[in-house]
């Protein structure tokens, strides 16, 4: 059969509300043009993250009747810590509410002015992170990564020869972590080879640096290894996962993505002293390290999402669901990050729009179009995410201006996407008439989750282009 069906069938249905072009252009303008600031009950369609936004399954709803609430020592924490070494085989497990507290914990204790981080290329809250420490993140993914069209099989690739050529300028003991992020969010959901892992790790383990994985897709990004690395195809997700993480020093964990769960979270690592430092950071931010700022209910959820997860039923559907979203875009001649990631479909604002210069943010002003066209929410990945720098002053475009259409685990089926494509073929028939944006007022960091924006008017282009 050519058909790929939902390997599940829907006990439980949320209505969506619907809504008319008008009223969306309310909320809209009420938002300040900030789809982060919409109420999801108007959003018919949300694609704005896959972040805890996944259906739970019958088995997970009933570990939740399970969960115990011990302060210390719960029983709930033990099944989770089990289910997690058993794919991550490392010393030590800390829970955490989320993954953005894991990378807050970590690099509290690691980071530090003078110090850095280097990965393929870390998002958004991981770059805070580091840099709210004083250190500076940088990125390495390979030259391929930043071309949308190309069909390079692992465009998530660290560059392995800028990595060595970057340590041995800046010097080893000023690196205390190196990481790989697989899926490579940022880089449009694109995976990272076991070998490119490999050798990364050869890399660290020369030079005496810990590699960590933000292993937030984990599974996805074993699945894209069985289908595309040759020597795998044999192999179960679950060996291939297991792999993985046996190059690693440790990992961060967003438990909304690959563990099926609407939150949670862990950091795991092998070195006994961070793991000391961390567990004490834990219990002043999040809580007593055998719950982490969790309910226990949680801590059994995730255990058994990390059992469904590695079901090649389930990864064959997620990833070619996705697929046929992206197929069909670029049969209408929609321009998407090439080839098409795990969890979203990336849509290459910068190449759809090119009458909007980058720093009139195509992307945003594509997103925006989709919600007042089909109340779909989308994410801006490009220059309103990364184009404000470090002083949080200076604006430089980012190296790409996407739109991200994430898609929400076991949430919707093919009619919902069937509907997206439709919007987004009428919207580029008429492309032309959209306008660039500018940002009103921003903070100095993490700017796209609360800016306000407003289209630029012709006067404003013309004036514009007279002083450039």
């Amino acid at each position: 059969m050519r058909t790929i069906i939902e390997p599940f069938r829907i006990k439980s249905v949320e209505p969506i509300k619907m809504t008319t072009r008008e009223e969306r252009l309310v909320y809209l303008e009420n938002a300040h043009y900030n789809l982060f600031s919409l109420d999801s009950e108007n959003v018919l369609i949300d694609l704005l993250t896959d972040s805890g936004t996944s259906s739970m399954s019958a088995n997970q709803w009933a570990a939740i009747m399970k969960g115990d609430e011990s302060y210390a020592g719960s029983p709930s924490f033990h099944r989770f810590e089990k289910a997690v070494q058993h794919l991550m085989p490392f010393s030590h497990i800390i829970p955490t509410h989320q993954g953005r507290a894991a990378e807050k914990i970590l690099f509290s204790a690691i980071g530090g002015p003078g110090k850095y981080i280097l990965n393929n290329t870390h998002f958004d809250t991981t770059h805070a992170n580091i840099e709210y420490s004083g250190a500076i993140g940088v990125d390495l993914v390979i030259e391929e990564g930043k071309n949308p069209q190309s069909e390079h099989p692992f465009k998530g690739n660290m560059d392995i020869e800028k990595l060595e050529a970057f340590i041995k300028e800046k010097g080893a003991e000023n690196i205390p972590l190196c990481m790989i992020t697989i899926t490579n969010n940022s880089g449009g959901g694109q995976p990272v080879s076991m070998d490119n892992i490999k050798q990364t790790k050869y890399i660290c383990m020369k030079y005496g640096i810990p590699l960590f994985i933000d292993a937030c897709r984990f599974a996805e990004n074993a699945y894209f290894i069985k289908m595309r690395e040759p020597g795998f195809e044999n192999q179960s997700i679950e060996s291939i996962v297991q792999e993985i993480f046996s190059y690693a020093d440790g990992c961060t964990m967003s438990a909304k993505k690959d563990a099926l769960v609407n939150i949670g979270g862990w950091l795991a690592m092998n070195n006994d002293d961070w793991a000391l430092t961390c567990r004490n950071l834990l219990i002043l931010t999040e809580g007593f390290p055998t719950y982490g700022g969790l309910a226990g209910r949680d801590l059994d959820a995730i255990a058994t999402g990390l059992e469904e997860v590695v079901h090649e039923d389930y990864l064959h559907y997620r990833i070619i669901s996705t697929q046929y979203l992206g197929d069909h875009l670029t049969k209408a001649g929609i321009p998407i990050m090439r080839p098409v990631g795990g969890h979203a479909v990336y849509i290459d604002a910068r190449a759809m729009l090119p009458h909007i210069q980058p720093l009139q943010y195509p992307g945003q002003s594509l997103a925006c179009e989709m919600y007042l066209h089909a109340g779909i929410r989308a994410c801006e990945i490009g220059t309103v995410m990364f184009g404000l720098q470090a002083d949080g002053v200076t604006e430089l475009p980012a190296s790409m201006d996407l739109v991200r259409l994430a898609i929400p685990r076991r949430v919707y089926t093919q009619s919902h996407i069937d509907y997206v494509i439709e919007a987004l073929v009428e919207i580029n028939e008429n492309k032309n008439s959209l306008k660039g944006m500018k940002i009103n007022w921003q903070p100095k960091q993490l700017r796209h989750f609360s800016a306000r924006f407003s289209h630029i008017d012709s006067d404003e282009i013309r004036k514009k282009t007279i002083i450039d």
